[in-house]
């Protein structure tokens, strides 16, 4: 299977330059001997935007220290060329993490070579756009949920389960995951107009993003959450571990709020709480395996559509402002062919 309008030998990418301290961008083709060292080489489909999808199209962040640079933290598409016994042409495949997008060149490309251990096959009954509706964010989410369960957490817990920064992507996949699952789930988000979307993914109550920007009075407040997944990090962060169960778990996801972490011990010293930090990028290929099939069968296809967008490899730079100014709702998908 060969992208549309890349040749063979050639390939299509959105790539990054840097002068001055100034990051441009532009479209263009490039020979397949400019790619980077790997074992496989992979016809990219469909790529998608993450938060750090913005900041390196943007410059920011010094997440990219060499240039020319091809972006893009995710990809789908298609085996064309293999080494490694893992993998044959044609083979459907996922990539998330590993630094690609990074250090080593990434999505934003009708063609990318990779290495083999970096790779997950397509699980059954997902398509390549839909593992993209999901990629790091739905990858991250899953993620949290296992972590979650591995720490005790099931369905007919008293409390609620609290995610915060709901509307974005991890947000909007763990929302969709834990409703799917039979939790009962408040989604928090500053963002009123997003309420409709939030509940069609599987959101019991709205939680608004001031009353977990308020801190509890004292160390420790009402016990109202029974788990959380924690998108935003930050002083929300602190503010929601005062708030959780007696040996409830918060899974910490992102850090939007910020790095810098101030809570009391006493929610872990009295009521025994768990503080889980979730990392996807390096997450073993064990996991990786387990994660994958349980995404293709425990987020439904309409949940898919519902909260993803499709659009061209074009609008990637105009979309990476928006997304870094919380602009953007759900999931969004690239066709790097279009």
């Amino acid at each position: 299977m060969a992208n549309a309008g890349t040749e063979r030998g050639h390939f299509r990418a959105l790539i990054l330059e840097e002068a001055d301290g100034k990051v441009s961008h532009r479209i263009d083709t490039l020979a397949d001997s400019t790619l980077p060292a790997g074992d496989v080489v992979v016809s990219v489909v469909y790529s998608d935007l993450n938060f750090k999808d913005g900041m390196i199209v943007k410059g920011l962040g010094k997440l990219v220290r060499r240039y020319p640079h091809v972006p893009g933290i995710d990809f789908a598409g298609v085996v064309e060329e293999s080494a490694s016994p893992r993998f044959q042409p044609g083979d459907e495949v996922i990539l998330t993490g590993w630094r690609v997008g990074e250090v080593h060149w990434g999505g934003y490309a009708t063609r990318a070579r990779v290495k083999s251990d970096w790779l997950v096959p397509l699980p059954a009954g997902m398509t390549l756009k839909q593992a993209m509706s999901l990629g790091t964010a739905g990858f991250t989410a899953m993620l949290a949920v296992m972590a979650l369960e591995d720490h005790g957490l099931k369905p007919d817990n008293p409390g609620d389960v609290l995610v915060t920064g709901a509307a974005g992507g991890v947000g909007s996949v763990a929302v969709s995951i834990l409703g799917q699952l039979g939790y009962r789930v408040a989604a928090g988000t500053g963002r009123a107009e997003t309420a409709a979307y939030l509940k069609d993914l599987g959101a019991a109550t709205i939680v608004p993003r001031e009353d977990l920007e308020t801190p509890p009075k004292g160390p420790l407040g009402p016990e109202r959450w029974s788990g959380a997944i924690d998108n935003v990090g930050g002083e929300m962060l602190g503010n929601v571990l005062g708030s959780m169960a007696y040996w409830g778990s918060c899974a910490a996801v992102g850090n939007a709020g910020g790095v810098t972490f101030s809570a009391s011990v006493l929610p872990f010293l009295l009521r025994g709480i768990n503080l889980l930090g979730i990392d996807s990028a390096t997450c073993p290929l064990e996991r990786r395996l387990i994660a994958w099939p349980r995404l293709a069968k425990e987020v439904p296809p309409t949940k898919l559509d519902a909260m993803a967008t499709v659009v061209p490899l074009s609008e990637v730079p105009d979309l990476a402002g928006k997304i870094l100014e919380g602009q953007v709702k759900g999931r969004v998908v690239i066709d790097v062919r279009a």
